[in-house]
């Protein structure tokens, strides 16, 4: 088994589409693809899995530590190729280091000894992507190119004249693809539109493998690329024996390694959706991920079953990002209209002035509920501001500088929530 890693020198080039493009290709040739995400991302991974008919698993640098990383490469076993997909730039990570890197593409790249084939969105620019791609590969000493694929060509004399930087360069050329409609993944203020919400999305694949198959040397790709290698076997403590998780279009934002871990470590999960006004089934904690909940509020708001369902739950409750929001008083969505939510924790907050937060966070925890360590490394990103947060503190906060946030997460009896992500233990 072989992998590689697809990059580009900037968020927006086109690393997803051509991810799926491979991905889905490769597939069609009859091998078996493990995809990968470096980063804290919980959609991409959906669309990996869409294109390839397996889960796709984050891999997190600053996040996890190797041991669960080498873990986590034991899920491709019975795969012939690995695909991981890069995220923003190909160098962009954090000031500080975490487990063993600062989070960026490069460091997974070079802690993996895997080959980074690196998407250039050459709009706007020719022979330039060439010094572009050299400097990609020479800001890190060790660092191998696979080659770069030339995205969003305009004309075949731009082509040639793109080719031309590159190969002046020193690196190989390895596709080179004409902008199409009918292969682009539709995006929001989160990034992409969950994989859920397309009903087109094998239309998408599709058009992107045929896209890839075209204008893309896949043997060439397959040629460079390094062996995959993973040991150990990932356990993770879950927050309880019996968990329901709810999970639909409002809540999906959990990460596939976690769901893994805890099913190895004997835990049942149990599936229901709020918006389908489902109350949570018997279990002994209930976990409400991230999502989409400011596109639902009316919705949730009038899910009777389910609010009754989650106020009367027996065990405890933990609400992550968007999952938090719907244990508070009242989400305000981007219009200004008020909706009420569960109320189990006094938690207010507001879409009307959006605001971004986003970044790595290390967390603290006295007592942490069950689930979560008391000290554990996530992932914040939102565009909701807190109106009123006046339960106890969950837990002292900092991003990856180390300076306090102001989303501490609450507490209020079995009910917790917290606005970052649980990656890792730290």
């Amino acid at each position: 088994m072989k992998g590689f890693l697809i990059s580009a020198p900037s968020s927006g080039s086109g690393k997803t589409l051509v991810t799926l493009g491979i991905s889905r290709a490769l597939r069609r040739r009859g091998l078996a693809v493990q995809c990968f995400k470096s980063g804290p991302d919980y959609i991409d991974p959906a669309f990996h899995r869409a294109a390839t008919g397996r889960a796709s698993f984050n891999l997190d640098t600053w996040a996890m530590g190797r041991p669960m990383i080498e873990a986590l490469l034991t899920e491709a076993q019975g795969a012939d190729v690995v695909v991981a997909e890069g995220s923003m730039g190909l160098h962009d990570g954090v000031a500080q280091a975490g487990a063993f890197g600062r989070g960026a593409s490069a460091d997974l790249a070079m802690a993996l000894n895997w080959p980074v084939v690196l998407v250039v969105d050459v709009s706007g620019q020719a022979q330039t992507c060439g010094a572009v791609a050299l400097g990609c590969q020479a800001f890190r000493r060790g660092l191998r190119l696979a080659g770069v694929i030339l995205n969003k060509v305009a004309s075949p004399r731009h082509e040639r004249l793109a080719r031309a930087g590159v190969e002046a360069a020193g690196l190989a050329v390895l596709g080179a693809l004409p902008r199409r409609k009918g292969a682009e993944v539709p995006e929001r203020h989160l990034g992409l539109v969950q994989a859920e919400e397309l009903p087109e999305l094998e239309a998408v694949l599709e058009a992107a493998a045929d896209l890839v198959e075209t204008h893309v040397d896949l043997d060439a790709i397959l040629a460079a690329s390094a062996p995959v290698t993973g040991q150990g076997a990932l356990r993770l403590a879950p927050p309880g024996q019996r968990i329901a998780l709810a999970r639909d279009e409002a809540f999906s934002f959990i990460y596939p390694h976690l769901l893994s871990g805890w099913r190895a470590a004997g835990a049942e999960i149990l599936t229901f959706s709020p918006l389908a006004d489902q109350a949570p089934p018997q279990a002994d904690v209930c976990w409400l991920p991230g999502g989409y909940p400011e596109l639902h509020g009316p919705r949730l708001a009038s899910a009777t079953r389910f609010m009754a369902g989650l106020r009367g739950f027996a065990g405890p409750i933990h609400g992550e990002c968007g999952g938090y929001m719907v244990l508070g008083e009242a989400l305000v969505d981007a219009q200004g209209v008020s909706h009420p939510m569960a109320g189990l924790l006094g938690l207010v907050t507001s879409f009307e002035k959006r605001k971004m937060h986003l970044g790595y966070r290390l967390a603290e925890i006295e007592n942490p509920p069950p689930g979560l360590a008391a000290r554990c490394r996530g992932h914040e990103f939102h565009y909701s501001n807190i109106v009123a947060q006046p339960d106890e503190p969950l837990a002292k906060v900092m991003d990856a500088d180390g300076q306090p946030v102001a989303e501490t997460g609450s507490r209020r009896g079995r009910v917790t929530g917290t606005y970052f992500h649980m990656i890792a233990e730290a």
